[in-house]
């Protein structure tokens, strides 16, 4: 199985479903190029390696850098799950490349994240002021004001702020060129969403729309979680991706 993360965030994101998914699963986390700091992970290296940092960067230059590193672990099929950006990375995976995934679970993701300027926007200021200028405003989106004070939840704030600015604001520019609302009917690969009603950077409304548009995809709505439900309010979520992800024929690198 792997693991995508969401924009900002470090493979520390799915540490609260690492526990229970390792059980029956070789489990590989994937940091987004300029975030986090393992250089150990095939992944790891410097923004200008992984991904343009010239406004032209798109999810399928993400995509692709999973893909090498399934190949490089001889990974022919694999369960996918990601959060926001993460799970971009899934549906365009499962919409280009569906004979690799098993299972996909997009995790506060959406087909579309809104309008292109305000990525762009973004992506500018952060190249002017760094990630630093990020932070006030993660927790109340991420999740509750309480959790970032958790040690967890400040973990997280931390690798924010430890972030290359240019992997963050190349991601932004490619979640402004994201847009595969028209491409959902295309899905064949069984898909979860799973939504945080609480979330105000994807609210339920955009896994309404994977699953609406998906043949056949189910839909979780977590109750009191906002973007990254996976860590705020780990059990359902956990359960959720337990139930999706196992017994499916064929699914790779079980235990």
């Amino acid at each position: 199985m792997i693991l995508g993360p969401s924009l900002g965030t470090s493979l520390a994101v799915w540490e609260p479903q690492l526990p229970s998914l390792i059980r029956t699963h070789h489990v590989l986390r994937w940091d987004l190029p300029g975030h986090g700091a393992s250089p150990a992970e095939p992944m790891a290296g410097s923004s200008s390696e992984l991904i343009p940092n010239d406004g032209s960067a798109t999810v399928g230059h993400l995509a692709e850098l999973v893909l090498r590193t399934a190949d490089a672990r001889g990974w022919e099929r694999f369960a996918y799950a990601g959060v926001s950006l993460g799970g971009a990375v899934g549906l365009y995976l499962a919409v280009h490349h569906p004979e690799r995934l098993t299972t996909l679970s997009m995790v506060c993701s959406s087909a579309r994240f809104g309008e292109p300027s305000a990525w762009r926007e973004r992506a500018a200021a952060v190249r002017a002021n760094g990630t630093e200028s990020m932070i006030a405003s993660r927790p109340g989106v991420w999740f509750s004001p309480e959790y970032g004070s958790t040690p967890h939840g400040a973990a997280m704030l931390e690798d924010l702020r430890c972030t290359e600015a240019a992997g963050y604001a190349a991601c932004c520019d490619a979640l402004a060129s994201f847009d595969l609302r028209d491409r959902l009917a295309d899905v064949t690969v069984p898909t979860l969403a799973v939504a945080g009603r609480l979330d105000p950077a994807t609210p339920p409304a955009h896994s309404r729309e994977i699953t609406d548009g998906i043949p056949g995809a189910a839909l979780v709505e977590v109750a009191g979680a906002a973007h990254l439900a996976n860590a705020e309010c780990p059990d359902p979520v956990t359960s959720a991706l337990l139930v999706h992800h196992e017994g499916v024929p064929g699914q790779a690198d079980r235990r």
